[in-house]
C-alpha cells in the first residue's frame, strides 16, 4: 500500500510539473500575441505622422500622389479640393483631418491589423487547445495503462516471495503489461504446485522415516540379542554359533536393503525434471543460444563460433534442450580459460550431435566418468561456485528425450557432445 501511496504521489507530482510547464507556455504565447496587437494598434498613428512628413515634403509639387500601397494601415489620402466637403468629413473608415501648408487632407486607416491578427490569434488558441488536450490525454493514458496496473502489482512479487500464493491476479488485457502479469501468475501458480508438491514429498519422507524405523528395529534388535549371547558365550555348539552368525548377516542383509531404499529414493526424486516431447526445428534452440551468448561471451573477451549447420527437424523439448545447452555452455565459461568456446554439428545413424568445446580443459581423464553424477564435482573447480547437478540435471532430462550426453577432452579441449533423435 506504502508503495501504491509513493507511485502516485510521484506521478502526481509529474502531472502537476507538466501542467504547470504547459499553462507558462501558453500564458507566455498570449503575451506574445497582445503584444504583438499592442504594436499593430501603435503602426497606424506612425505611419499617419509619415504621411505627413511626406505631404509637407512634396506639398508644393503639383499632381503630387501618395503611394499608400507602402504602408500597413494607410487606406487613402484625400485633399479638400478633391472631393466633395461632405464626404470630407463621411467615411466608413478610421479617419484624420489634417491641416497641411493651408491645405485639408484626409487620411484613412485601419487601427490595427484585426485581420491577421485574428488569424494569428485564432491559430494560436487551436494550437494551444490540441496541445492542452493531447497532454491532458497522454498523461491519463500513462496513468491508466501503466500506472495504475504498475500500482495493482508493486507489491505482488514481495507478497509471492513471503510466501502469498493463493491469491491470483486478475486477467488483464493490458498490452504493456499482459504478459508480463501472465508471467507473474503463471510463476505463482508454479511455485504454490511446487509449494504442494513438496509438502507431499516431505508427508512421504516423514512416513517413510517413520515405517523405515519401525522396520529396522527388529533386524537391529535381533543383531543386537546375538551379539549380546554370543559377548556371554550362551552359545557352545559350534553348529549354533554359526547359525547365529547366519542370522546376523541375514539381519544385516535386510538392514542394507532399507539403506540401499534412502539411497535410491534420494537420488531419485529430489528433483522434478518433466519434459514435454514434440518436434522442433533445431534452428529455433541455437539461434536462442545464440541470440544470448554472443554478446554475453563478447563483453568477457571469449571468442564464440557457431558452426553452419543444416536445419533438421528433432524430437525432444525445446525449452529443455535450450536448458541443458545453457548448462554446459555455463560449465564452459566457468571451467574453461576463458579463450574460445566452439558449438559444432554432426549427424550419425538417425540422431544429431551437438558439441560444445572450450579450450583449457584442466580435469583428468580419470574424472570423466564421473561428471554426470549427482553432486559430483572435479579437481578443477577451485573456489567456484557450483552444486555438482548441472550435468546430472542434462543427462536427466535428455534420457528423458530419448537422448544422450558424454564428454571427451584431447589437446587441452575439453567437449561435451549432446545427441537428439531425428525425426
Amino acid at each position: 500500500m506504502n508503495e501504491e501511496i509513493k507511485i502516485k504521489s510521484s506521478y502526481i507530482r509529474l502531472c502537476t510539473t507538466v501542467l504547470i510547464l504547459l499553462f507558462i507556455i501558453v500564458a507566455a504565447v498570449e503575451l506574445y500575441a497582445h503584444k504583438r496587437n499592442d504594436e499593430s494598434v501603435k503602426l497606424y498613428r506612425i505611419e499617419i505622422n509619415r504621411v505627413e512628413n511626406e505631404l509637407k515634403a512634396h506639398s508644393d509639387e503639383a499632381g503630387f500622389y501618395i503611394d499608400v500601397t507602402q504602408y500597413e494601415t494607410i487606406l487613402s489620402v484625400h485633399g479638400l479640393d478633391e472631393i466633395d466637403q461632405y464626404d470630407m468629413f463621411a467615411s466608413n473608415d478610421h479617419y484624420v483631418i489634417r491641416e497641411i501648408n493651408g491645405r485639408l487632407f484626409r487620411i484613412d486607416y485601419k487601427v490595427d491589423l484585426s485581420e491577421e491578427h485574428k488569424a494569428f490569434l485564432k491559430m494560436t488558441h487551436v494550437i494551444m487547445l490540441i496541445m492542452i488536450v493531447t497532454v491532458v490525454f497522454f498523461l491519463a493514458f500513462i496513468y491508466l495503462s501503466i500506472i495504475r496496473t504498475f500500482e495493482t502489482i508493486s507489491d505482488y512479487p514481495y507478497k509471492l516471495a513471503k510466501g502469498n500464493l493463493t491469491v491470483p491476479l486478475k486477467e488483464n488485457r493490458n498490452r504493456y503489461f499482459g504478459n508480463f502479469l501472465w508471467g507473474l501468475d503463471m510463476l505463482r501458480e508454479n511455485l504454490e504446485d511446487e509449494r504442494r508438491k513438496n509438502l507431499e514429498l516431505q508427508k512421504e519422507k516423514n512416513v517413510f522415516i517413520m515405517s523405515l524405523s519401525h522396520d529396522m528395529k527388529t533386524p537391529i534388535s535381533a543383531i543386537k540379542l546375538y551379539a549380546t549371547a554370543l559377548k556371554k558365550g550362551l552359545y557352545k555348539d559350534p553348529d549354533k554359533i554359526a547359525d547365529t552368525a547366519v542370522k546376523i548377516g541375514e539381519n544385516a542383509d535386510e538392514i542394507e536393503k532399507y539403506v540401499s531404499g534412502i539411497i535410491s529414493a534420494s537420488g531419485d526424486d529430489f528433483l522434478d525434471l518433466r519434459v514435454n516431447n514434440s518436434d522442433f526445428y533445431l534452428s529455433s534452440v541455437i539461434e536462442e543460444i545464440r541470440k544470448y551468448y554472443t554478446d554475453k561471451l563478447e563483453n568477457i573477451g571469449t571468442h564464440l563460433t557457431i558452426e553452419d549447420y543444416s536445419d533438421v527437424m528433432l524430437v525432444g523439448d525445446p525449452e529443455r534442450v535450450i536448458e541443458v545447452i545453457q548448462n554446459i555452455l555455463e560449465n564452459a565459461i566457468k571451467y574453461g580459460d576463458g579463450d574460445r568456446i566452439d558449438i559444432s554439428f554432426n549427424d550419425e545413424e538417425g540422431a544429431r550431435l551437438i558439441t560444445v568445446s572450450n579450450s583449457g580443459s584442466t580435469i583428468s581423464d580419470k574424472e570423466i566418468p564421473h561428471i554426470f553424477e549427482s553432486f559430483y564435482r572435479g579437481s578443477n573447480i577451485k573456489n567456484r561456485q557450483g552444486s555438482g547437478l548441472g550435468l546430472y540435471i542434462c543427462k536427466k532430462l535428455l534420457g528423458q528425450m530419448g537422448g544422450e550426453i558424454f564428454a571427451e577432452q584431447a589437446d587441452g579441449t575439453f567437449s561435451v557432445t549432446v545427441v537428439l533423435n531425428r525425426r
